[in-house]
């Protein structure tokens, strides 16, 4: 092989035109999803102190937050749910009058074109904090099957697109497309969070939902970090019980998973940029350690290339718009 002088690699890497022309990895607003945390009410904006730029919506500002991502080419939002009340069921929901399910109804009206998801989960509804019904001081998966896929089905009759269970127990997707199906929405698709692990990143969110445990935490469900293997077997047990498309989470740490999952799987692979990940950046930036816009396109860049098809990230909307204004990884 040739080599050293005639191979000089750097001939392409001259100009931003030249990188731009043998870009293997491309990053675009569309692979985009954008997190949506809803309340009820009107003309609510609430500033989570610890994810600076996000907030908490009211469905009426939620839709004139989308119209702007919509605007920047971003084609889907994820909705996360801050209930009214809690109970031990976490039964607010599947309330069809929730916010979670308002917010759907307002986006598809207005929005038709936009991709809702909604987050399905218990732990932001129950009182105690965990992801299902709780028994002798552990959450009892099989009980809990029902009232997910109850929920799942509350969403799709708002009119969510995409169902997204985030819970981590064992025979959930199964148990919604079973519901869903019996409900006569055949078509709306799971995207499961199969590969889920017990993280320290998510502590941001927790604030933004009110979601932290009251007591013990979620490690006798959600994942293992330390486990690839394990969470290769979870992402095809997902697959055989009827999901559409799966996801890691986190993605930083956990860029291996995503890699071996795009090697193993001919599926749909999404990557959650979770509230820890982005909180960091940001607090970085805040301190003029970094070039916020370099870094946070560079993150991006670098969950695509490890193989996830499309990323969920609460830096949605500024990326987008620096990928409009030409700010790239040249």
């Amino acid at each position: 092989m040739a080599g050293f002088p005639i191979v000089r690699l750097r001939r392409l890497r001259r100009s931003a035109g030249s990188r731009a022309l043998v870009r293997e990895t491309r990053l675009s607003p569309d692979r985009f999803v954008a997190p949506f945390f809803i309340r009820r009410g009107a003309g609510l904006r609430e500033e989570i102190g610890s994810l600076p730029g996000v907030f908490r919506l009211s469905p009426d500002l939620a839709l004139r937050e989308a119209e702007q991502l919509s605007y920047l080419g971003i084609p889907a939002v994820i909705l996360f749910g801050i209930p009214d009340r809690k109970d031990e069921t976490g039964s607010e929901a599947w309330d069809d009058a929730a916010a979670v399910q308002q917010t759907v109804k307002l986006l598809k009206k207005e929005l038709p074109h936009l991709v809702v998801m909604t987050d399905v989960c218990l732990d932001e509804y129950t009182s105690h904090g965990h992801c299902g019904v709780v028994r002798d001081g552990r959450v009892d998966n099989d009980a809990t099957l029902p009232l997910l896929a109850r929920t799942a089905v509350s969403h799709a009759r708002a009119g969510a697109d995409v169902v997204a269970p985030s819970d981590m127990m064992d025979g959930r997707v199964a148990a919604i497309r079973r519901g869903l199906d019996e409900a006569g929405f055949l078509d709306t698709a799971i995207l499961a969070y199969a590969a889920k692990a017990a993280s320290a990143f998510y502590g941001p969110f927790r604030e933004a939902a009110d979601s932290a445990p009251k007591f013990g935490d979620r490690r006798d469900y959600q994942m293992d970090g330390a486990n690839r293997r394990e969470a290769m077997r979870e992402i095809a047990l997902d697959l055989e019980e009827g999901a559409d498309a799966v996801m890691v989470k986190p993605a930083l740490a956990y860029l291996d998973w995503i890699r071996e999952a795009r090697a193993r799987f001919d599926v749909p692979i999404a990557a959650y940029n979770v509230s820890g990940e982005y909180a960091m950046v940001k607090a970085a930036a805040a301190r003029e350690w970094i070039d916020e816009r370099r870094i946070v396109l560079e993150i991006l860049t670098g969950i695509i290339r490890a193989g996830a098809d499309f990323v969920l990230t609460y830096h949605a909307a500024d990326a987008a718009r620096w990928l409009r204004e030409g700010h790239s990884t040249s």
